[in-house]
Parts: C-alpha cells; sequence; structure tokens
C-alpha cells in the first residue's frame, strides 16, 4: 500500500517587518554618510539677503529713536519745514554709529551665541560654530563680525578716494562684502575671509541634524 505523500505549502522569503516608528520626540538616526559640510559661498549670501532685511528694519527702528532723541536734546525744534536742521555731526559719528555697530553685533551675537543660527541661517541650514565645534562666544561674535566688516570698509575707503560720492563708497563697500565669498572659491578649503580671520567655520547642516533655531534656544537654556 503506497503512502500519500502530504502536500506542504512552498516555503516563502519573509518580508523584512517595517520598522517601527519611534516615538514622539524620540532622536532621529542619522545616516552615517551624511556629515556637515563647509558653507558654498552662494547659500551663505543668499542667507545674509535674509538676514539684510531684519537687520535694516532694527537699523531703521535704532536710527529714528536717536534721531528723536537727538534732536530734542541738541537741537531747537520749528514748526515749518524750512527750520529743519541736520544733527550735530560729533553726535552722529559718537552715538548714532556705534549704536548701528552695537545693534549689529547684538543680532549676531544673540543668534550665535544661542544656536549658531540666525533667522536667514536656519533657512538654509546653516550653521556657525569655532574650530573645535562649539558655539561661538561674545568675543569670537564681535571678532567675526569685524573681520566681516574689514573688506567692505578697506573696499569702501579706496572707493571713496577714487570717486568721492557716497554712491561710489557705498558700492564699494558692497563689492568688498562680495569679495568675502569670492574668496571662497579661490580657498583650498573653502573658507571666507572671517572664517579665517575670526578661527570660525560656517557649516551645511544635514536635514536629520539641523536641530532648529528655536529648538536650539530651548536646549542650550536646559543644559546651562
Amino acid at each position: 500500500m503506497s503512502k500519500s505523500l502530504s502536500k506542504r505549502p512552498p516555503k516563502t522569503a519573509s518580508k523584512p517587518s517595517a520598522p517601527k516608528s519611534s516615538a514622539p520626540g524620540a532622536p532621529v538616526q542619522q545616516d552615517p554618510n551624511e556629515a556637515p559640510s563647509i558653507a558654498k559661498p552662494l547659500t551663505r549670501v543668499v542667507a545674509i539677503l535674509y538676514d539684510g532685511m531684519l537687520i535694516l528694519a532694527l537699523l531703521f527702528l535704532v536710527g529714528t529713536m536717536l534721531t528723536v532723541i537727538g534732536t530734542l536734546l541738541t537741537m531747537e525744534t520749528g514748526t515749518e519745514s524750512s527750520q529743519a536742521q541736520s544733527l550735530p555731526t560729533w553726535y552722529q559719528n559718537l552715538v548714532m554709529t556705534p549704536a548701528f555697530v552695537l545693534t549689529l553685533v547684538a543680532f549676531y551675537g544673540i543668534f550665535w551665541r544661542r544656536g549658531g543660527q540666525t533667522l536667514g541661517m536656519q533657512t538654509w541650514r546653516l550653521k556657525t560654530v569655532n574650530n573645535a565645534g562649539h558655539l561661538l562666544t561674545w568675543g569670537q561674535s564681535f571678532k567675526r563680525i569685524l573681520a566681516a566688516c574689514l573688506m567692505p570698509l578697506l573696499f569702501g575707503v579706496i572707493g571713496s578716494l577714487i570717486g568721492g560720492s557716497r554712491t561710489i563708497m557705498l558700492t564699494s563697500a558692497f563689492l568688498g562684502l562680495i569679495f568675502n565669498y569670492v574668496f571662497c572659491l579661490f580657498n583650498r578649503r573653502g573658507l571666507a575671509v572671517q572664517d579665517m580671520l575670526s578661527n570660525s567655520i560656517t557649516l551645511k547642516m544635514p536635514k536629520v541634524a539641523h536641530e532648529g533655531l528655536w529648538r536650539g534656544f530651548k536646549n542650550r537654556k536646559q543644559n546651562q
């Protein structure tokens, strides 16, 4: 009597189970192939243009306040436009100009100290740190700002000596700002002028490692 062979279903390869979704708030694993890289000059210029709109608004607010205060303290106010006067030169040079510089330092210093990013830098996932990879101190932030202003100031002085007009001076200063980032194309590591002079660097962060501006503020506050 022949034995009946039971038919067994063919074995099929088991499908790999989908990874379980991590709990909300859990850290996202980063691709080991991804790493922060030195930011490209065009991306950095675009981020500066983003920040420039906010900086201009802040400078306009500070300038308006100081103009009102200076007018009340240093000049007699009239009732007609023909009686309008300019603020004294000493007030513009000793009060308004330092106030503008301090506003610029405070803007970048606060953002760099707290999260390494301004609003414009956050949009393009840029982060500024020192050569050790840490957030900048106030001293390092001030040094970096001065380094970034060096070439615009030098170009502005040269433009003023050549042309003499305010328009030529401002145009030359703008060209000096662009030179900071054109320099990246000729530097072997892709560093800008202010990177080299201040021993700091601006990085392009991977998406998974991008902490975000407000989360960076929060995490830094908790770690203090």
